[in-house]
């Protein structure tokens, strides 16, 4: 639901997540790290390697990952601790300086300044000059996001509910980068090295790859691209990595935690799964690198994929240990919330997931398009699994939204630019059956699960978040509502212009209804007429 109405489809309740300022802010931050972390390795061309400056380069790169590693012990903590959890929800109901919000912005903007003077070119050759403003940038952003989502007070008084071991806890997750460089030693075993070296031969030959080896230099790949299987890549990283995830779980647990069986069953598990994900890293890495590109392989995948991959799977051990009962003294999940139905989780996990597998599929295909297929198939899974919370929506049929959608699809077809024949090229290359089953794909998630996912995050929750403090008419927060909503969506889609005029138009449909199914409805009828100019023109390009 978008403001306030009598049938809710976002429900807050004020001693919850859902029912604070906490929600929307947390998923703006996330955003904006998203943003930035898209926008600096796709756009910015940053070799550290070639710089003076080579540590602090590598210190700055590792900032986005410190600040997720950050929010997921955050979560963790506050988990163990009810107290301030307590405090922090009520913290976030008042709201404090209106300075702070602007303090972020401007940090925000800092950001991202050195990239707007310099553009597509070498950010390198600049980097000495970007400095000032990314660490000004920086501070704002984080000390201004931090005292607007709570006051200074509050934050004083968190700490001493939090205790030493959980503030221990956070400080670690944000030098984790610095702590696995720094204990690497401990686990850099040599037979490690050759043992995983022998591993992705394997895994090669499994996928019918020619194998090209130097067993004395360490040396694999194949075709023309080859890696050194150097002792940082036997898997020492992932180890550290998991490794002080469980043992961060296990300290704030300590009192739940049958720490036996603990130690026995998920510290092997979570270092044999570190080791074989390594394994399929560097065998991947060499396919792409041997089949679709030497530059995607070394600059994208490698430098990116292995801290995600290796957070992902220490996120996900811990969230499998916390939900299993024999791990634990107590029944520590019985009262978790019902996730899958979870508004609030159904309008931001989809579009996380969305913006994740994007990220990978952009780096990873020739054409970022080629591998829609797999952002339906992730979609499709993502949204079957919160079914629930979405069977709870009001879903009657709107027709003028059904009207503004197909006007929508019309102006972004006659708006659309000129293709370059690329992603053609491409699909004429595939067989028929590959080409049919690529179109499908793509049409399926262009016409259902994309306005599903956008509208319930950019509308159902951005939207409804900044909209629902507002009194009741047309006055400035709720267009400021529109606006900041409307342009995230507008950049989102590269066409910021059409996009965000579109953004606009669907909002204010979700505001005459006070339903987010309305612009849920026009945004499927505006990609069902694109889709079909698509199909009739086979240009897929538009879309």
């Amino acid at each position: 639901m978008i403001g306030s109405g009598s049938s809710p489809q976002l429900p807050s309740a004020p001693t919850s997540l859902r029912g604070s300022r906490v929600a929307w802010l947390l998923g703006l931050f996330v955003g904006e790290l998203l943003m930035l972390a898209v926008t600096y390795q796709f756009f910015a061309q940053i070799e550290c390697y070639r710089l003076g400056e080579q540590a602090v380069c590598e210190a700055l790169k590792s900032l986005v990952a410190r600040a997720f590693v950050v929010l997921a012990v955050g979560a963790i903590v506050m988990m163990a601790r009810p107290l301030a959890r307590r405090r922090f929800l009520a913290g976030t109901q008042t709201v404090g300086w209106w300075g702070w919000p602007a303090i972020h912005l401007v940090g925000l903007g800092l950001l991202f300044w050195p990239l707007v003077q310099v553009g597509s070119g070498d950010l390198g050759a600049q980097f000495s000059a970007a400095l000032g403003p990314w660490a000004a940038g920086g501070a704002a952003a984080a000390l201004g996001g931090l005292f607007w989502m709570v006051r200074p007070r509050v934050w004083a008084g968190l700490a001493s509910d939090l205790g030493p071991v959980a503030l221990t806890a956070l400080v670690a997750a944000a030098v984790l980068p610095d702590l696995a460089e720094a204990i690497r030693p401990i686990w850099d075993w040599s037979f490690l090295t050759r043992l995983t070296f022998n591993a992705v031969a394997v895994f090669l030959a499994v996928f019918g790859t020619p194998v090209v080896v130097d067993p004395a230099g360490l040396v694999i790949g194949a075709r023309d691209f080859a890696v050194h299987v150097s002792r940082q890549c036997s898997g020492v990283e992932g180890f550290v990595l998991v490794s002080a995830f469980v043992a961060i779980y296990a300290l704030i647990f300590r009192e739940t935690l049958r720490m036996r069986r603990f130690l026995a069953v998920v510290l092997p598990l979570a270092l044999a799964l570190s080791w074989l994900l390594n394994v399929v890293r560097i065998g991947v890495l060499i396919l792409i690198g041997a089949h679709v590109s030497p530059t995607i392989a070394v600059n994208g995948f490698h430098s990116y994929a292995g801290w995600l991959f290796f957070t992902l799977l220490a996120l996900g051990l811990i969230v499998a240990v916390h939900v299993t009962p024999w791990l634990h003294k107590g029944q520590v999940a019985r009262h978790r919330p019902p996730f899958w139905s979870d508004p609030l989780a159904a309008a931001i996990v989809p579009f996380a997931a969305f913006m994740l597998v994007a990220t990978l599929v952009q780096a990873l295909a020739p054409h970022p398009e080629i591998g829609y297929p797999v952002k339906s198939l992730v979609l499709l899974l993502v949204v079957m699994a919160f079914l629930p919370a979405y069977l709870r929506l009001s879903w009657r049929l709107d027709p003028v939204a059904l009207l503004a959608g197909l006007l929508i699809g019309v102006g972004w077809v006659a708006l659309a630019q000129p293709d370059d024949g690329e992603l053609g090229a491409l699909l004429g290359s595939m067989t028929p059956e590959s080409y049919a089953s690529w179109v499908a794909l793509r049409l399926l998630g262009t016409v259902l699960l994309v306005p599903l996912i956008e509208e319930m995050f950019f509308r159902g929750y951005m939207l409804m978040r900044m909209d629902c403090d507002a009194p009741r008419g047309w006055g400035w927060r709720r267009i400021a509502a529109i606006t900041l909503s409307s342009a995230a969506f507008g950049i989102l889609h590269g066409r910021v212009i059409e996009a965000g005029i579109a953004g606009v138009i669907f909002a204010l449909l979700a505001l005459r209804t006070d339903r987010v199914t309305s612009a849920i409805q026009a945004h499927v009828a505006a990609n069902a007429c694109i889709a079909v100019v698509a199909l009739m023109t086979q240009n897929y390009a538009i879309i």
